[in-house]
């Protein structure tokens, strides 16, 4: 078991691409599964903001940020040339002004925002990857790389606000690209399923691909 360990939860998009960076460079890291009502004193202790997720390496270190996170990973191993597929800019709109509007769009009530005017908001981003991908299958050329990764797990939950209104919109492009990132074998590895940690439980490793 490696002495780093990751506290994540496993349908926050944040978490996720950390999870597909860490998986994909073959970092092995202990999993500890957060339970975001009852967040552990562990976690707390050494991220006070106690967001997920935290990686705490085993001299201490600590990353707090998920892209942070997914480039250090990188920057040790990157089989697949992900850092060479980068784009700051997209992915800072995407964690910026996206995310506020998905926020809006899938919480209304509890950001008393009009949900219909923040969908339309959130769709001039889906169009502007639209634009991306009628030159190129990922967002940064032929293959994924880390910008696919750091954007997808937000357009998924985008996507499953409203599910029905999604089969509608005529987003051919971005559907497709999602569709072929949480069908892969990288995404279902992430998601796998465990309970969440509580001290004293025996070490469970982030799963990786073979």
């Amino acid at each position: 078991m490696s002495d780093r360990v990751l506290y994540s939860f496993r349908r926050c998009p944040y978490a996720m691409r950390a999870r597909m960076a860490l998986v994909v460079s073959k970092t092995r890291v202990e999993l500890r599964e957060v339970k975001l009502s009852a967040k552990p004193d562990a976690m707390r202790e050494v991220s006070p903001k106690a967001t997920v997720p935290v990686l705490v390496h085993g001299d201490g270190a600590i990353l707090e940020e998920s892209i942070d996170i997914m480039r250090w990973a990188l920057g040790h191993t990157d089989p697949e040339g992900w850092l060479a597929r980068d784009d700051a800019a997209l992915i800072a709109e995407n964690d910026g002004p996206f995310k506020h509007a998905l926020d809006r769009y899938k919480y209304p009530d509890r950001h008393d925002s009009d949900a219909l005017e923040h969908r339309a908001e959130g769709v001039k981003f889906l169009r502007k990857l639209e634009a991306r991908l009628e030159k190129n299958p990922q967002l940064c050329g032929e293959t994924r790389g880390l910008a696919d990764a750091a954007i997808m797990p937000f357009v998924r939950q985008f996507a499953a606000t409203d599910r029905d209104w999604w089969a509608k919109v005529d987003l051919p492009r971005v559907k497709a690209w999602l569709a072929g990132h949480m069908e892969s074998p990288l995404f279902k590895t992430v998601m796998q399923r465990e309970k969440p940690w509580k001290p004293g439980d025996a070490p469970i490793a982030l799963a990786l691909q073979s």
